[in-house]
């Protein structure tokens, strides 16, 4: 018992596998199809045998009632026959005669072969009699009557219900059923005639049975029998109370209904006679009217079953084969997972969703190879880079403490010019190697220029000045990008001033404007072309970088969009044979806010 529960889990656990989920599902819906399928059949089915059944029986009862209403019509006739011939009955019964005299033998005679002549080949006609209210008694067949019967209950049931036909069954006789009609002369009553029915007439006649245990009850206007089922009474047969009460119970009941009798269900169909007023009721067994049924149901389980096995085999291997290209794809990916890259393919060619993820998986890999050869010697050059930078390394306090003492030694010499232009490389040195921040004031970006024009300036013959101009003091306090100045002041003392025979001037101007910041570098030397400029702004160029920082102007310009994004980064103004401008534009940033994100001052 607690093995099913944790069966039944693992089947329909979410952790199993495609395989299994679809072959369970096929199995489902198909159990449920079989099932459902084989249900509305056999319920239709059983309907439909009930209906069958029902209209079969109705159908037959009326039948054999109208077979019996022919019967008893030419019956009637020859009752009226009887009645109404003066020559051959009336004038018998009328004649004063005894019954010893030759007349009355004669009479009884000639009465004789007219009976006789009336049920000749009428084999449901057992016997024809008339029986005089005076003691005269003639009658053709069988068997022997005599004035005997005037005392009886039959002669006086004839005589109170015969003013047109009156239909009796002796009780404890079931040979016959005798019809009867009185017989008037003169508006009186002077006896009756009588025709016995052959019941086995009757009983070939009603024996409707659709199933064998089928039971038929005839019942009179009395409520007695006329016919029932002549199989012997077994336990389960019902009562003579319990039929006429069920005639009672359903008088003028048109269709049939389904009924308990102890224990045991029947279908009850009733049909009365418009003619001789008897009812007929068939109580047909529901076990024995759908034996057939059972055995049907039966069948189609046993067919159900088959299909079932045959659909699970199927839907076994249908699950199989729609699943063996996802293993493979399965075990190609755990291959991947595992870190090869180089296993061996299955290949998958089929062209629904399985191969379109096949494809896309071995392009993915491809593509993750690709990927990886690339991180590969990306990881070579950043290594050899490395070691390269490694191998070029000096240390900045070593450095430091070597221009240190040549600052030294030419101050104790009296050599000013090497004292200034080793400090200034001392500060040039700190900006480029002590100074690992990304952001400098505007101040010290002013401090390292001066610092680089104080060591270039004694390349040149004629003297070098930069002059700074700063609208607010302020503003030597917002944070620029490191290195920003140095490349524009470089570019202005080598292409402008440097080849030019007068005083080379270098002017910095340092303004706001709203929420920017703007610091120009010009210069008083031969001037640019448009050409000129757009090549040292154009990417692509073979612009030459910076000697000293290793950066250009189209590189300082590139920093500050990549940072600040459009209309920040450098402008080019220039003048042939006049000047050359170079602006740069920044947000406004002050010590707070140069580290986070580079918002804009407001």
């Amino acid at each position: 018992m607690t093995m099913a529960p944790s069966l039944l889990r693992r089947w329909f656990s979410p952790k199993l596998n495609i395989q299994g989920k679809i072959f369970i599902a096929f199995a489902l819906v198909t159990l449920l199809s079989i099932v459902s399928v084989s249900t509305t059949i056999y319920v239709n089915m059983r309907e439909t045998i009930k209906k069958n059944a029902e209209t079969s029986v109705a159908d037959s009862i009326r039948q054999a009632d109208e077979s019996l209403n022919i019967m008893l019509q030419e019956i009637d006739r020859l009752n009226t026959v009887v009645v109404t011939s003066k020559a051959n009955v009336l004038d018998t019964l009328l004649s004063p005669y005894s019954e010893l005299s030759y007349e009355w033998f004669h009479e009884q005679k000639r009465t004789e072969e007219f009976l006789s002549g009336l049920i000749s080949y009428k084999p449901y006609i057992t016997r024809i009699a008339v029986v005089g209210l005076n003691g005269k008694v003639i009658f053709s067949g069988g068997p022997w009557l005599d004035r005997t019967f005037l005392e009886t209950d039959m002669m006086a049931y004839m005589l109170r219900n015969g003013s047109r036909h009156a239909y009796f069954k002796p009780p404890g006789n079931t040979d016959v059923i005798t019809v009867g009609r009185e017989i008037r002369y003169d508006r009186e009553t002077i006896g009756v005639v009588m025709v016995d029915l052959n019941y086995d007439f009757i009983k070939k006649t009603f024996g409707v049975r659709p199933t064998k245990d089928s039971l038929l009850y005839v019942l009179d206007a009395q409520n007695e029998f006329v016919y029932q089922t002549d199989s012997p009474p077994s336990a389960a047969a019902p009562s003579i109370e319990t039929i006429n009460g069920m005639n009672a119970q359903y008088a003028g009941l048109t269709h049939s209904v389904e009924r308990k009798l102890d224990g045991q269900s029947y279908i009850v169909v009733r049909h009365q006679s418009d003619y001789t007023g008897w009812t007929t009721l068939a109580l047909v067994p529901m076990d024995s009217l759908l034996s057939e049924s059972v055995r049907v149901r039966n069948l189609m389980i046993e067919v159900s079953i088959v299909v079932f096995l045959v659909v699970l085999m199927g839907s076994l291997q249908m699950s199989f084969r729609t699943t063996v290209n996802i293993r493979r794809l399965k075990s190609m990916m755990m291959q991947v997972k595992e870190g090869n890259l180089f296993f061996p393919r299955t290949e998958i060619k089929s062209r629904d969703e399985t191969g379109e993820l096949y494809r896309v998986f071995v392009s993915m890999v491809e593509e993750l190879k690709r990927l990886m050869e690339g991180i590969r010697i990306s990881e070579k050059k950043k290594r050899e880079a490395e070691l390269t930078a490694l191998q070029a390394q000096i240390r900045p306090h070593f450095l430091y403490n070597s221009l240190n003492t040549i600052k030294y030694l030419a101050k104790l010499n009296g050599v000013p010019n090497i004292e200034e232009v080793s400090g200034s490389l001392i500060e040039l040195m700190r900006a480029v190697l002590g100074n690992s921040n990304e952001f400098l004031t505007v101040r010290e970006e002013l401090e390292y220029v001066s610092s680089y024009v104080s060591v270039v300036k004694y390349k040149y013959m004629e003297p070098i000045r930069m002059v700074p101009l700063i609208e607010e003091q302020a503003l030597l306090d917002c944070r620029v990008l490191k290195l920003m100045l140095q490349p524009l002041v470089e570019n202005a003392v080598i292409h402008g001033v440097g080849r030019s025979d007068r005083v080379g001037t270098v002017i910095i101007r340092v303004y706001g404007e709203l929420n920017d910041l703007i610091v120009e570098v010009e210069d008083n030397g031969g001037g640019m072309t448009q050409e000129q400029m757009d090549r040292l702004l154009e990417p692509g160029t073979d612009e030459a970088s910076s000697r000293f920082s290793g950066m250009g102007v189209r590189n300082v310009h590139e920093r500050i969009v990549r940072m600040y994004g459009e209309p920040y980064g450098v402008r080019l103004f220039s003048e042939l044979g006049k000047y050359t401008k170079a602006q740069i534009r920044f947000p406004k940033l002050w010590q707070d806010e140069a580290g986070t994100n580079g918002k804009e001052a407001v």
